[in-house]
C-alpha cells in the first residue's frame, strides 16, 4: 500500500507557513492550462507533436487566450491587492511551455489586465519542482500527474477540471472546501472504508476533543486566514465553506479541530451524505475542493471543481 505524506511537512522547498516578509499573505501557483483555455492549441499538441503546437502558438501569439476554469478566481485574488493599498496576494505561473510558446501566455495575461509577473516555462518537464522556491501556498493545474507530484512533495494542490458551471459574478471570493483527506489527513476516513459508518462515529465520538491531524489543505487554508484577518468582518471580500458529507454525531470533533487551529470558516454544511452540488450552487462557490471523484464530477457541473489526490480513496488497491 503507498504511502502518504503527513501535513504540514516540514520541505525544505515548501517553507511557507508565516506570512511573507514583503507582505503578501498568499501565494499561488497556477498552469497556463488552468488559467487559460488551451484546448484548442492541446489538442494540435496531441495529435500533431509538440513542433506543432510549437508553430502553432507562434502563429498565434497576438491572440489573446479566453479564460480557462481558474481564471474567475484568480482575477478575485488579485483584485484584493487593490482593496488595501498595498500587495497581499500574488500569482504566479507555472507551464509546461517552453519560452516561446510561453509568450502567447503571457500576452494574454496581459490583455486580460492580470497582475502576474513570475512565471517558469520548463518546456515539458514538470514545473511543480518550483511551487516551492516561489513560496506558493497552493498550485492549481490541469495536469493530474504534476499535481500527484507535488501533493507527495508536500504541496496543496489540485487538478482543475472541466467545467460546466456558471461563473459566480459577485465580487466577493468565495471558496469551498471537503474536509476529510484535503483540509484534515485521511485517518477518520480510514476507519470508515475499513468499518463503516457505524465505526467511524462511534471513533469520532471517542475522539471528540483530540483534534484531527492536517491534510494537503491545511496550509493553503492558514494562508488564507491570514490573508481574511486584513478585512473587515462586516463585509468581507473572502467567505469559506466547508461542505462535508460528515454529520451528526461526526460534527463536533470537526468543529473541535478548527477551534484548536485558531482559523475560522464562515460556513459549516454537515451533509451526512447528501449530494454536495446543490449545496455549493447555493453557497455561490467560485472553486470546490474534494478529495474524491465521485464528489468532483457533479460539482464541476455547477462550479470550478480541483481534485486533490490524496488520502485512502485516491490509492490503488
Amino acid at each position: 500500500m503507498k504511502t502518504q505524506p503527513s501535513f504540514p511537512v516540514p520541505n525544505p522547498l515548501h517553507a511557507v507557513n508565516a506570512p511573507d516578509s514583503s507582505g503578501v499573505r498568499l501565494v499561488v501557483a497556477i498552469s497556463s492550462r488552468a488559467l487559460f483555455d488551451l484546448d484548442e492549441s492541446h489538442q494540435v499538441f496531441i495529435e500533431q507533436g509538440e513542433d506543432a503546437y510549437g508553430r502553432y502558438q507562434i502563429a498565434h501569439e497576438n491572440v489573446p487566450l479566453a479564460p480557462g476554469v481558474a481564471f474567475p478566481m484568480v482575477r478575485k485574488l488579485l483584485a484584493l491587492n487593490g482593496q488595501r493599498g498595498k500587495r497581499l496576494v500574488e500569482v504566479v505561473l507555472v507551464s509546461r511551455n517552453s519560452g516561446d510558446t510561453g509568450l502567447r501566455v503571457f500576452n494574454s495575461i496581459h490583455h486580460h489586465g492580470l497582475d502576474i509577473t513570475r512565471a517558469a516555462f520548463t518546456r515539458g518537464v514538470a514545473p511543480y519542482r518550483y511551487v516551492g522556491p516561489f513560496g506558493a501556498h497552493l498550485f492549481l493545474s490541469a495536469s493530474s500527474e504534476d499535481v500527484k507530484n507535488a501533493v507527495a512533495a508536500g504541496i496543496a494542490a489540485a487538478t482543475i477540471l472541466p467545467s460546466k458551471g456558471d461563473r459566480n459574478g459577485d465580487a466577493q471570493l468565495r471558496i469551498a472546501f471537503d474536509g476529510d483527506a484535503v483540509l484534515f489527513s485521511d485517518e477518520a476516513e480510514r476507519v470508515y472504508s475499513a468499518d463503516g459508518l457505524e465505526a467511524f462515529n462511534r471513533n469520532e465520538i471517542e475522539a471528540r476533543e483530540t483534534p484531527l491531524s492536517g491534510g494537503p489543505f491545511k496550509p493553503f487554508l492558514t494562508a488564507l486566514h491570514s490573508l481574511q484577518s486584513e478585512f473587515s468582518l462586516d463585509d468581507p471580500p473572502i467567505r469559506t465553506a466547508l461542505i462535508t458529507a460528515r454529520g451528526a454525531p461526526a460534527h463536533e470533533r470537526v468543529i473541535k479541530t478548527l477551534r484548536h487551529w485558531k482559523i475560522r470558516i464562515d460556513e459549516l454544511l454537515f451533509l451526512a451524505g447528501k449530494e454536495k452540488a446543490a449545496f455549493l450552487h447555493g453557497f455561490g462557490a467560485d472553486i470546490f475542493f474534494d478529495d474524491q471523484m465521485g464528489h468532483c464530477g457533479p460539482a464541476a457541473d455547477v462550479v470550478a471543481t480541483g481534485h486533490v489526490p490524496y488520502g485512502i480513496k485516491n490509492q490503488a488497491a
